[in-house]
């Protein structure tokens, strides 16, 4: 069996490499990155350290290392022949990979096996995003791509830092770890990956993951910053920002049981969990590396307009998830583009304007004025 993995970097090789090696596939990890790519050509293994409860190091072996850019001819002849495809290159350069993707689609020979795509990326139904930019670039005369392809949306989960100087290849990640595969595209054929959980409904999951480890994750990140401390684990090591951080997650939490019917017991162990995750000390994540990219993390369908906004559609008024938005506008690291044209946006629009542009709220919303109030409050620190 092979799969052919796009993405090389710390979550590719410490995450779904590692899960997709473990179930026996042979892994070709293609990326743009030389260095990278020409280290992991020459290496025969490299160890994934898992940091936290029950710690361990895995051997990862049997993968082979192309250069998509510079090897595009043989990363598509791979393609031709793997099982699986899979992504972690990031939501928005799903779009470059994609031509790659068709290309190999359309060389595999008639008989095999519809090829199995998942993009495993930090974005709610990635792998529909890549199948339109397949879809996009699809050559009509080499058939049917749904007779060649299936792609299957999935929500993905494990923290990876910023690895420490000096360890090449090796990754460091915690241990906890959730890949959750829509089962319906497979039709009964879905591959064997025993650390993956197939489901038949995948968007709670994917809610659930989005709403609880990135909204806690960022509020973390900016209430953090805020208290003038490095590391996540210090952030949640603080007494008032951990209390901020779980009054952020208590509301997200009543927002999926109350829209997905997540038994309440089990949606609660689950935000413990989390909130021991981001307390680990071992992973040193810092508030500035999580927080970046504000812009992003502050638009409509996030980690914090979208449940705030869902909640206030319901008539609640989310005072914790404002607070964390209000956190979150207030984020100055001048190191991050996002960061900076974010300030840019607060003193150069009316709150209306920016409330509009930075959250996609229209001006009708139940949630715009809150926030419209807050950003208000923030161009007055710009």
């Amino acid at each position: 069996m092979k799969a052919v993995h796009f993405g090389a970097g710390n979550i590719g090789r410490g995450f779904v490499g590692l899960l997709l090696h473990d179930a026996g596939y042979e892994v070709v990890f293609a990326d743009v990155a030389d260095a990278l790519i020409t280290e992991l050509a020459a290496a025969d293994s490299y160890e994934v350290h898992e940091v936290g409860e029950n710690p361990a190091v895995r051997s990862v072996n049997n993968f082979r290392a192309l250069n998509s850019g510079t090897q595009e001819a043989d990363v598509v002849a791979e393609i031709a022949t793997a099982d699986i495809v899979t992504t972690a290159v990031g939501p928005h350069i799903l779009k470059f990979v994609a031509p790659v993707i068709a290309k190999g689609i359309a060389a595999r020979a008639a008989g095999l096996a519809a090829l199995q795509v998942m993009a495993c990326e930090n974005a709610i139904n990635a792998t529909d995003i890549l199948k339109s930019e397949v879809v996009a670039q699809w050559d009509p005369a080499a058939g049917a791509l749904d007779a060649a392809a299936v792609f299957a949306n999935t929500a993905v989960d494990r923290i990876v830092p910023n690895q420490e100087a000096g360890q090449g290849l090796d990754v460091t990640v915690e241990t906890f770890y959730e890949w959750v595969i829509d089962r319906t595209p497979f039709a009964g054929k879905e591959p064997v990956v025993p650390g993956a959980t197939f489901v038949d409904d995948l968007e709670p999951y994917i809610e659930r993951k989005l709403f609880t480890v990135n909204t806690g994750h960022a509020a973390a990140a900016y209430f953090g910053f805020e208290a003038g401390l490095d590391k996540i684990s210090e952030a949640m090591a603080d007494q008032d920002v951990a209390a901020d951080v779980r009054a952020v997650l208590d509301e997200t939490k009543e927002l999926l049981v109350a829209k997905h019917g997540f038994n309440r017991a089990e949606q609660e162990a689950y935000v413990e969990k989390i909130l021991g995750r981001f307390s680990n000390p071992h992973l040193p994540d810092t508030v500035t590396r999580v927080g970046r990219a504000p812009l992003r993390k502050l638009s409509r369908h996030e980690r914090f307009i979208g449940p705030a906004a869902e909640l206030a559609e319901r008539g609640i008024v989310p005072e914790a998830l404002l607070g964390a938005i209000a956190a979150a506008l207030r984020f100055n690291d001048p190191a991050d583009a996002e960061a900076v044209e974010l300030a840019k946006i607060l003193s150069a629009s009316t709150p209306d304007e920016a409330t509009e542009k930075i959250t996609g709220l229209p001006a009708d919303h139940p949630l715009f004025a809150a926030v419209s109030s807050l950003i208000e409050e923030a161009k007055a620190v710009v």
